[in-house]
C-alpha cells in the first residue's frame, strides 16, 4: 500500500480485536489509535475495547459509522463470513488480512464487489513502511 492508501481512510473496524495487551491485535489497534485512525473493535467476547464500544459482528455496527478498512484477526476459515459480512454494508473499502490469515475465495468474493484485498500482512508494518507519521 502507498502512502496515498492511509491519507484517505479513517475508520479501522479490527475484526477479532483482543482486550488482552499481549496479542497482536491489542498492539495493532492501540498503534492505529495513536496514528489517529478511528477504531471499531469487532469481537463478541468483550463489551469494549480501551473504553470503546465493540460490536459482536460488522453486520451489528450501526450504518450511520462508516468504515473504511476491515482489518480482520482471524483464522483463514472465519474470514469468507467476514468479507461477505463487510460487503453487505456497502460501505467498507478495503479488506485486510493480518499476517498469517489468507482466502483466496473471500479475496475473489470481495474484488468481485469492487474491495481492495491484501492478505497475509500488517496492516502497523505497512503503515510503518510507507513511513507514516
Amino acid at each position: 500500500m502507498n502512502n496515498q492508501f492511509f491519507s484517505t481512510i479513517k475508520t479501522i473496524a479490527i475484526v477479532g480485536l483482543s482486550d488482552k495487551p499481549d496479542r497482536p491485535s491489542y498492539k495493532v489497534a492501540e498503534y492505529l489509535l495513536s496514528k489517529g485512525f478511528i477504531i471499531i473493535p469487532v469481537n463478541p467476547a468483550i463489551t469494549s475495547w480501551k473504553t470503546i464500544p465493540s460490536y459482536k459482528t460488522l453486520a451489528d455496527i450501526p450504518n450511520n459509522i462508516s468504515i473504511d478498512v476491515v482489518d480482520i484477526f482471524r483464522k483463514s476459515e472465519f474470514v469468507y463470513t467476514i468479507v461477505a459480512e463487510a460487503v453487505k454494508r456497502k460501505d467498507v473499502k478495503t479488506i485486510w488480512m493480518q499476517e498469517g490469515t489468507e482466502n483466496i475465495e473471500a479475496k475473489k468474493y470481495a474484488e468481485s464487489h469492487g474491495l481492495t484485498v491484501v492478505m497475509n500482512f500488517c496492516l502497523m508494518v505497512a503503515h510503518k513502511e510507507n513511513g507514516q507519521k
